[in-house]
């Protein structure tokens, strides 16, 4: 059994900084993550992706916030369980909450704070009959190491912000054949992304195929993909490829933590913001854009702010007798705790 002050289900930034806000109270934490290393989305969906709303760096690779959280809160010494999900949990009669893991890891701790992001997710996948059998073998969902299909044919299908994001960096990379296909003329992503994909176009940099969706796929003699694409009011024409990505977007759900008794509004987690974030579970905090309550932005920075709230709360929740007083870290600086 691991036992801690705080068990965080999580890894993702959000839960890499309660560590560091913990941290600095002295308490221990462990997290658990179903994905095989530490940083949530950031690291698994697309590490190569800027982010800009993160104080200090005007922009930032998905991937190096993630390593620059590891090092803050290394001096912390956390504890992880990776490659697992946090399947049940239960109260024992001293108030200690038991969190047992799908592999059967139990962790022990009298606080748990989930910070889940979205929930597990699951690609959006378009209806195409035999597409199970291309997945991971020319057929992704996801784009991790963008380097391995350099100097490819690439087709990506989809209309929002993920699909424009992979086939400009593709095109911009000037290293691939790329070819966009949506299914409408009307795009879910910035404007200013679909006027890029537009002008590259025109450009002769990228094809742009509208009104037009991928129905069937296979493969030539030559072990290409070969996808037969329905354009409205036109004949089918097919396109050959290294690699198709339909880019649809990826479903949240929350998993086995919807089964925990936990107040759950559109497939969030309610929580007290105007306290401390706090569910309806005395002793769980739920934090990042696994939460939800009214004005909420689902933002990483938002996410580190109510970690800090969190942890105060957490503080009083495991020392009710200890006073605690908030010290700036430019006075105390930044040491680890005694193991």
């Amino acid at each position: 059994m691991i036992q801690t002050d705080i068990i965080i289900i999580g890894a993702g930034p959000v839960g890499l900084f309660t560590v560091f806000e913990a941290g600095l109270l002295k308490l221990k934490c462990h997290l658990i993550d179903a994905l095989p290393q530490p940083g949530g989305q950031c690291a698994e969906i697309y590490p190569k992706k800027p982010i800009y709303d993160i104080p200090g760096y005007p922009s930032i690779l998905a991937k190096d916030l993630v390593e620059k959280l590891l090092e803050q809160i290394k001096p912390f010494s956390p504890g992880y369980t990776l490659g697992e999900s946090a399947e049940t949990i239960k109260k024992d009669d001293k108030g200690f909450f038991h969190v047992t893991t799908n592999k059967g890891t139990i962790h022990k701790a009298p606080v748990v704070a989930i910070a889940g992001g979205l929930g597990v997710f699951t690609p959006r996948k378009p209806p195409v009959l035999n597409l199970s059998e291309f997945e991971d073998n020319g057929v992704n969902y996801i784009i991790k190491d963008p380097s391995v299909f350099e100097n490819k044919e690439i087709v990506i299908s989809g209309g929002g912000d993920s699909a424009l994001d992979w086939a400009l960096y593709f095109t911009e990379k000037r290293k691939h054949s790329v070819t966009l296909i949506h299914r409408s003329e009307s795009f879910r992503a910035h404007n200013d992304s679909v006027q890029k994909a537009i002008d590259y176009s025109q450009k002769g940099w990228m094809k742009l195929m509208l009104n037009a969706e991928v129905k069937e796929i296979n493969r030539d003699e030559n072990q290409k993909l070969n996808l037969n694409v329905n354009i409205k009011g036109n004949e089918n024409t097919n396109i050959k490829c290294d690699n198709w990505f339909p880019l649809f977007g990826l479903t949240p759900k929350l998993g086995p933590i919807a089964n925990w008794g936990l107040e759950i509004e559109k497939n969030a987690i309610k929580v007290n913001n105007a306290k401390d974030y706090s569910t309806n579970i005395d002793g769980i905090y739920a934090i990042g854009d696994v939460n939800t309550y009214e004005g909420k932005l689902k933002l990483i920075l938002c996410g580190f702010h109510e970690a800090a709230i969190m942890v105060q709360s957490a503080f009083k929740h495991i020392y009710p007798n200890k006073n605690n007083v908030l010290k700036y870290t430019t006075v105390t600086g930044i040491t680890g705790f005694d193991k």
